[in-house]
């Protein structure tokens, strides 16, 4: 071992600068500087069970900081609690217990670690207990201090472990049967590798998250208890979507972060599918439920049957109920932890969640009487004072005979279908026949109002805030609202405390259905297509489109030369995020269509011109904004749409593109955009 020990010394003395990529510099160092022993640095571990493993995950380094302050304080630890994660966890640290904070989790064992080991079945490393870890760190000073090594100790566990030198530490597992008279610890198995401190293993460390909040976003989930392919909650889910708003706000809210104009988005998760099946249904479900194809049929009963649950009238009540009281709840939770949170709120709903927020907002009402939210109310009928009375309906019909008929039976208004309400604003003039609206005009809704667009006899809660903005990820509610009976939704309507409505779907969502064409049915025209976060369309997306317009104008004769089809084919696409250039399209393509009025037919113009000249008018949900927008495909995806079919249907979470617009919105409203416009 001596000839080991000196190329040691020579690979020290020729670099004595310690590299923090390397395994080994912190041995160096110790080397280097004449067998002076240097406490170990500690980091605090989480353990979290994924895939029915313990995998120990570090706390970004700003927590692990606090929490080794909390640690050295010299006060006692017992009921010290320490928020982490953004604060969405708290850590007990006398227990070393890690709690959820916001929503129901298991809690997860907390370590402050500084030894660890290679584990069995993958390259991660394991932490040794707090107790041991002492041990070895006692054992490994005395032997750095006398230069005296292959020191061998043995772990509660069983466990050998032998320091040769501060380069070489391995660890050796119990034999199963063996005893103090066994085989020697070199014939117990594969060795692993031990390493002291966080910095000689190979793991990442996050560096943690802004302090300050501007927005508030809750995120609800769609059918069944998971939400992407890997069978994930809704809380990993919107993990991910928080993780990629972090970095999306690093790269592309540069200067804004630079000024200290911005801190973070925080994205919180409403769960309603677990209150809903610990209600005792699944008990009743699972005593009907044929034996045959049991995973399948499980499936079905835990995933599929949430759609109709919502279309019941007791289980929908459940579950609107818990949507918005998790909201109410949380929301206040949050303000209590963050006294000093000025910003505003928004909500985002996945595909089923979607349209629970949909009927939720529009059953709202202004708290504060507003007169332009009174006006926009959907109850336009039953929430006026001046109704008329059924006699005075029936009088105007010539019916008058039949009053004391209806009177006997106590027969009333809302049994004869009178003054249902509509999906359209409750102005006094100009009010259209109900009929350009709703098809269903004979339906009876219940003793409870369901503004007329077929939603279940139920009661919808109030929320307690205003949301800015309503977010639909690949959302059925078009197809909901048709099925219900609803043709039309008249253009001046918006929700009562909302002021904007993004539909944001994968062009290959099964589920997804647009919005757009029940504002303005008369009138074909694309979505908005939603730009890549590094800038611009995908290069095939590019390339089909150029191919596709110029053999449009060729068809239709617009082009009299080769250079005008080359210079459709290179022309600039149309914006997807950037509403206010449509104007300058507007105004600059007439100009140069009238270099030769003579050679063009005004009626022979294309479809793709018309959408690139004439503003669409969609109403006012979005607030004269465009509400559908489409997500650019993979070039993989192009390949094979009904393979990524049910993918497409997932993709939102871990969309760079999907939350960025989300981000670009949220702080427009506070007057912060992006570093640079993409096209």
């Amino acid at each position: 071992m001596s000839s080991v020990q000196s190329q040691q010394e020579q690979l020290s003395q020729s670099d004595p600068s310690p590299s923090s990529n390397s395994c080994s510099s912190f041995e160096l160092i110790d080397m280097d500087a004449g067998s002076l022993y240097e406490p170990v640095s500690p980091h605090w571990f989480y353990c979290k069970i994924i895939d029915s493993k313990e995998t120990w995950i570090p706390f970004n380094s700003e927590d692990s900081q606090q929490l080794e302050e909390a640690y050295n304080s010299g006060k006692d630890c017992n009921g010290r609690v320490v928020p982490t994660d953004g604060g969405r966890y708290d850590v007990h640290l006398g227990e070393r217990m890690r709690y959820a904070v916001y929503w129901d989790e298991l809690a997860s064992e907390v370590r402050r670690c500084t030894w660890f080991y290679k584990g069995d079945k993958d390259n991660k490393y394991v932490p040794y207990s707090e107790s041991f870890s002492q041990v070895l760190e006692e054992t490994y000073m005395l032997a750095v201090t006398l230069d005296e090594w292959k020191k061998k100790l043995e772990s509660p566990n069983r466990e050998i472990i032998i320091l040769h030198n501060p380069k070489l530490m391995v660890h050796y597992q119990p034999v199963a049967g063996s005893d103090d008279w066994g085989s020697a610890p070199t014939e117990q198995g594969r060795p692993r590798t031990v390493k002291r401190g966080v910095e000689n293993i190979s793991v990442d460390i996050h560096c943690g998250e802004p302090l300050q909040i501007d927005h508030l976003v809750f995120v609800v989930h769609g059918i069944g208890p998971a939400c992407d392919l890997r069978f994930r909650s809704i809380v990993q889910c919107v993990n991910d979507f928080r993780s990629v708003s972090l970095n999306l706000l690093q790269t592309h809210f540069k200067k804004a972060q630079e000024n200290q104009q911005i801190g973070r988005v925080e994205f919180l998760p409403v769960n309603w599918h677990s209150p809903l099946h610990s209600t005792g249904v699944d008990v009743d479900l699972q005593r009907i439920t044929l034996p045959s194809i049991n995973r399948l049929r499980h499936f079905t009963n835990d995933t599929i049957l949430d759609v109709f649950f919502y279309n019941s009238p007791t289980y929908c009540q459940t579950i609107v109920d818990t949507v918005a009281s998790e909201m109410n709840r949380i929301y206040t939770l949050f303000l209590q932890r963050n006294p000093d949170f000025k910003g505003g709120v928004s909500i985002a709903g996945h595909s089923l969640g979607s349209l629970i927020l949909f009927d939720i907002l529009t059953n709202q009402k202004d708290s504060l009487g507003d007169i332009d939210s009174e006006k926009d109310s959907l109850n336009i009928v039953m929430d006026q004072g001046d109704t008329p009375t059924l006699e005075e309906d029936l009088k105007k019909l010539q019916l008058s005979e039949f009053f004391d008929i209806f009177e006997k039976e106590k027969v009333d208004k809302e049994a004869l279908g009178i003054n249902r309400p509509t999906l359209q604003p409750a102005s006094g003039a100009n009010i259209p026949k109900e009929s350009e609206f709703c098809s269903s005009s004979n339906a009876r809704n219940g003793d409870y109002l369901d503004v007329g667009i077929g939603q279940v006899s139920v009661k919808y809660p109030r929320l307690i805030y205003k949301p800015e903005i309503f977010f639909a990820f690949g959302s059925p509610i078009g197809m909901f609202l048709t099925v219900r009976g609803l043709k039309r939704i008249d253009p001046n309507y918006r929700f009562p405390t909302c002021k904007g409505f993004f539909n944001i779907y994968h062009p290959f969502d099964p589920v997804a259905y647009r919005i757009e064409p029940m504002v303005v049915p008369g009138v074909e025209f694309e979505p908005m297509l939603i730009p890549h976060h590094k800038g611009r369309k995908r290069m095939h997306l590019e390339l089909r489109e150029g191919l596709t317009r110029m053999s449009m104008d060729l068809k239709n004769n617009l082009l009299g030369s080769l250079r005008m089809a080359w210079k459709s084919f290179t022309r600039a696409p149309y914006p997807a995020l950037q509403v206010s250039e449509a104007a300058e399209e507007t105004e600059a393509e007439p100009e140069s269509t009238s270099e030769k009025p003579s050679d063009v037919n005004p009626e022979e113009t294309s479809v793709a011109d018309k959408e690139e000249v004439l503003p669409i008018n969609v109403g006012m949900l979005n607030g004269g904004q465009r509400i559908d927008y489409v997500l650019q495909e993979k070039p993989i995806e192009s390949f094979n749409e009904y393979l990524f079919a049910l993918q497409s249907h997932l993709c939102y979470w871990e969309s760079e593109d999907t939350v960025l617009l989300v981000l670009k919105e949220i702080y427009q409203t506070q007057g912060i955009f992006l570093d640079q416009p993409l096209q």
